[in-house]
């Protein structure tokens, strides 16, 4: 099963967020075993994180509790979080910036 959560960030101090940017990081590397893809998403012009957008793969109960475990969780990085199912569609994916 894979899981699409998407996060939207709380308009916090930039403080903050930077404090637990990295801990968040090595967080992320932990979770290689569920995690299929990670990454900000950003506003129109690449300026500013907004987001976060991961897939994660496994059962619903490890999806759900994915999260517990980053540090941006309890500080309040994020005001929302929906996670959504998903199926694998077919495609190729772009190289960045193509």
């Amino acid at each position: 099963m894979l899981w699409a959560i998407s996060c939207v960030t709380s308009r916090i101090p930039a403080a903050i967020r930077d404090k637990v940017l990295q801990p968040h990081r090595v967080y992320l590397g932990s979770q290689k075993g569920i995690l299929v893809l990670a990454g900000a998403t950003q506003n129109d012009d690449g300026t500013e994180a907004i987001g976060s957008l991961f897939i994660a793969s496994g059962q619903p109960r490890k999806a759900e509790g994915f999260l517990d475990g980053d540090p941006f969780t309890p500080d309040g990085v994020f005001k929302s979080i929906t996670i959504t199912r998903m199926r694998k569609g077919s495609g190729i994916l772009r190289a960045e910036g193509a």
